[in-house]
């Protein structure tokens, strides 16, 4: 079977290729469903951009290249469009959403808003041990702008700021909150690198140092209005780096 040209290798596509032909004794040995495993390694490609915005995943596609019948990769589709990220289209088949930059700026308002209130429960709850880890992972996120690779930088960055914000969560000690911003995490993921520019956030990495730097302060200090304030200007600053103002550089 041919792939579309627009099907492209990225790091996740790597991992994804080197365990497919192995996919069922991998979903044996781990107790997990072919469903999930497929799930997990879509949501991969999704959020690491190797789909653009409104482009189409093709079900046969998929059965060839994981080894699987068509009922897992349903299944796996269904869950990531109940995650918002994919839409199934009755008759047509299932793409990746298609977001106006209106829809963009209202999402980043909103998430903002959630992650400054968790920064601001985290400033007021935060130990030694949770700092030094931040401040550790953002000095890795600013070692990356040695790498010339555009795609591994937009890579490790994802990767790292994930952990970044995953630990100013567990300074907040709110599971439910947690399951709740993971989702909005994995949503601008696939915003990000689906809905405008090629990897724009390789780019970007010496501003979101230091945004960081600017909420571990504000966290070191215990000052909750400040990390709320710091970390709300940080997310909704996602938005220009997606779209850069007209005439002007992105973040």
């Amino acid at each position: 079977m041919t792939f579309p040209a627009r099907y492209r290798p990225s790091a996740a596509q790597g991992a994804r290729e080197a365990i497919a032909p192995g996919l069922r004794p991998v979903a044996a040995a781990s107790g997990k469903r072919l469903a999930s495993l497929i799930y997990d390694l879509v949501r991969e490609q999704l959020l690491e951009g190797a789909y653009q915005a409104g482009e189409r995943l093709h079900i046969e596609m998929l059965k060839a290249e994981y080894g699987v019948s068509k009922q897992p990769i349903m299944d796996a589709l269904r869950r990531l469009a109940s995650d918002g990220l994919i839409e199934i289209i009755p008759q047509v088949g299932c793409r990746v959403p298609v977001y106006e930059p209106e829809d963009i700026a209202d999402f980043f308002a909103i998430f903002g808003g959630t992650e400054g209130a968790v920064a601001g429960v985290a400033a007021q709850r935060r130990t030694a041990e949770q700092m030094s880890s931040l401040t550790m992972i953002n000095a890795n996120i600013m070692r990356l702008t040695a790498d010339p690779s555009s795609s591994a930088r937009a890579h490790r960055y994802r990767v790292l700021n994930r952990q970044f914000h995953g630990v100013v969560h567990d300074m907040a000690h709110s599971p439910v909150v947690a399951g709740i911003s993971r989702r909005m995490w994995d949503m601008s993921d696939l915003i990000i690198n689906t809905s405008g520019a090629p990897q724009p956030l390789a780019f970007a990495v010496p501003a979101r140092y230091e945004d960081h730097e600017r909420i571990i302060a504000a966290l070191q200090r215990a000052d909750p209005e400040g990390a709320r304030a710091e970390m709300e200007t940080h997310i909704l600053g996602t938005a220009a780096v997606i779209h850069p103002p007209a005439g002007g550089p992105g973040l």
